[in-house]
């Protein structure tokens, strides 16, 4: 039995196409933290395990969603994730095997309506796949990351990832996951400075665009290297400035 577990927030444009990728599944669990639009309402017409609950952070709501599960194997999946056809082949025959605890996916990713292969972004692999009881995900905030134990493997197929749409979707993506990193550093003790952001902003884009060829993706590749840039930046910059704030209220 393989169930497939989902996060969802506000996801009304998105989640229809992901829940269609992955009806065939034996179970489809979703943990939705307050939509206000019709997310919810969706997803219940393909399964009536649908979840209201707060918002904790990546890792520990997807924590939450594998403790909902009941397969004997489950698939963590996003709302922008699609599972193909081929992918769905290759699932179906790992799970038959006694070998692995868990599967790493390939991702192929779309930044604004263009594949992206190369920039760091292809393969891209992911564990996204366990066997129950078999791992979990870090509690990270954000850039959760699952953590299985034991042998695991790697599947060909690639899961289709739609990570921006369009640069709006990339402009409010970088504002938000910067400002929840920036609050990860804080937390566990970190500093910045003004250079330390320019610097580690320079050399994200010299890594994205020069080191792992994002020269190749075109244009989408010189737009992606410089938000990578741009988020790292900006990631640092709000670590100094919640820094100075902490330093005025002693």
């Amino acid at each position: 039995m393989l169930s497939i577990v989902i996060i969802a927030k506000n996801e009304a444009d998105k989640i229809r196409e992901c829940l269609e990728s992955v009806q065939w599944a034996d179970e489809i669990v979703v943990l939705d933290s307050g939509s206000t639009d019709s997310t919810v309402k969706i997803c219940r017409e393909y399964t009536d395990k649908v979840f209201e609950t707060d918002w904790p952070g990546y890792g520990p709501q997807k924590n939450r969603a594998l403790e909902k599960a009941t397969g004997d194997w489950i698939l963590s999946i996003d709302a922008d994730e699609r599972v193909p056809p081929e992918l769905r082949s290759e699932i179906e025959q790992a799970v038959k095997s006694e070998r692995y605890k868990g599967y790493q996916i390939p991702r192929s990713s779309y930044y604004c309506g263009q594949r992206i292969r190369h920039s760091g972004w292809w393969p891209d692999y992911t564990p996204r796949l366990l066997r129950q009881g078999s791992g979990k995900f870090s509690n990270s905030l954000v850039h959760e990351r699952l953590e299985i134990q034991g042998p695991v493997g790697y599947l060909r197929n690639p899961m289709i990832h739609y990570s921006f749409d369009d640069f709006e979707d990339v402009l409010n993506k970088m504002n938000w996951f910067s400002t929840q990193n920036a609050k990860m550093l804080l937390e566990s003790g970190k500093s910045s400075g003004l250079l330390k952001a320019v610097v580690r902003g320079l050399f994200v884009f010299i890594k994205t665009y020069i080191l792992r060829a994002g020269f190749l993706d075109g244009r989408r590749g010189f737009m992606l290297a410089v938000s990578n840039a741009e988020g790292t930046y900006y990631k640092y910059l709000k670590l100094l400035l919640l820094r100075e704030k902490q330093s005025q209220k002693k």
